[in-house]
């Protein structure tokens, strides 16, 4: 069983808890934070799925371009961040169309645009009206819908496997669709539901826990892991303006998290997310 591995590859400044804290024009290190998530992998000679989004590639397209020949998958993250549930369909729309726009401007007409992620999994309910402005805008997958609810987003009792979702429910399946989805990874035993798809349940896990959980969930389908440079940089300012728990959720485990991801290149078999979806999916 071959599971994805993905990067969103946006910056520090750029997660929910912390842009409405950041005055000025932050200085950015995306470029660091990326160098030794490149290295790592390059050293187990896997590919991985970057989630870009277009405020990074706009800065440094240099950036973009070193992705993209290393022969990692390049999708869209969006352009600004904004979660689904602050734009309007036309808005989003929008943004689609500009990062492809941009993304055409850095690396030329012919390299493929398949897959999207929204910002803070913002695909839910409120939200669904994106997987049709995907499909107009000639999008392939998703990886939005995070099957658990916690106390900002998800999507309870969506699928945990990659699937076809009904546009008008995101708990249904629909063979006709045009958009495959491939859901953040949950453990599931029975009603129970267990984040173990990366970001903050990678920094706060145990990794034997995370390991022999994401071991059961390969009995019966792929997962998807994910997480961000900025998780993995020591570097990564810490606001103290955030307040004790949103501090918490964005900065614990950051010193020891590329350790984490190294363990996992070393215990799983990872490729970038369209190749595991064109196995599963016919």
């Amino acid at each position: 069983m071959i599971n994805a591995i993905s990067i969103d590859l946006e910056d520090w400044h750029h997660p929910e808890l912390v842009r409405r804290h950041v005055r000025g024009d932050p200085r950015p290190q995306a470029r660091e934070a990326t160098e030794r998530i490149l290295l790592l992998l390059d050293r187990y000679r896997v590919k991985a799925t970057f989630f870009l989004l277009g405020d990074v590639a706009a800065r440094d397209p240099e950036l973009v371009r070193r992705l993209h020949g290393e022969g990692h998958e390049i999708a869209s993250h969006g352009m600004s961040h904004r979660p689904l549930w602050e734009l309007s369909p036309s808005g989003f729309d929008e943004e689609l169309k500009t990062f492809g726009r941009l993304l055409r401007g850095i690396l030329g007409e012919d390299v493929p645009l398949r897959g999207f992620r929204a910002p803070t999994f913002s695909l839910d309910d409120r939200t669904k009206y994106a997987l049709a402005c995907l499909a107009e805008n000639r999008y392939l997958y998703d990886s939005s819908v995070f099957p658990f609810r916690n106390y900002a987003y998800g999507v309870m009792d969506a699928p945990c496997g990659i699937y076809r979702p009904d546009f008008n429910d995101l708990r249904g399946t629909d063979e006709r669709s045009p958009i495959v989805e491939f859901p953040l990874t949950v453990y599931q035993r029975g009603r129970l539901r267990m984040p173990v798809s990366g970001g903050f349940y990678l920094r706060v896990l145990p990794y034997p826990l995370i390991r022999r959980l994401l071991r059961d969930v390969n009995r019966t389908r792929p997962f998807v892991i994910y997480f961000h440079p900025w998780e993995t940089f020591p570097g990564t300012p810490r606001l103290k303006s955030i307040g004790a728990k949103d501090s918490f959720i964005t900065y614990h485990g950051i010193d020891g998290c590329l350790a984490k991801v190294e363990k996992l290149l070393r215990d799983f078999p990872f490729e970038p997310m369209w190749d595991v979806i064109r196995r599963q999916v016919r």
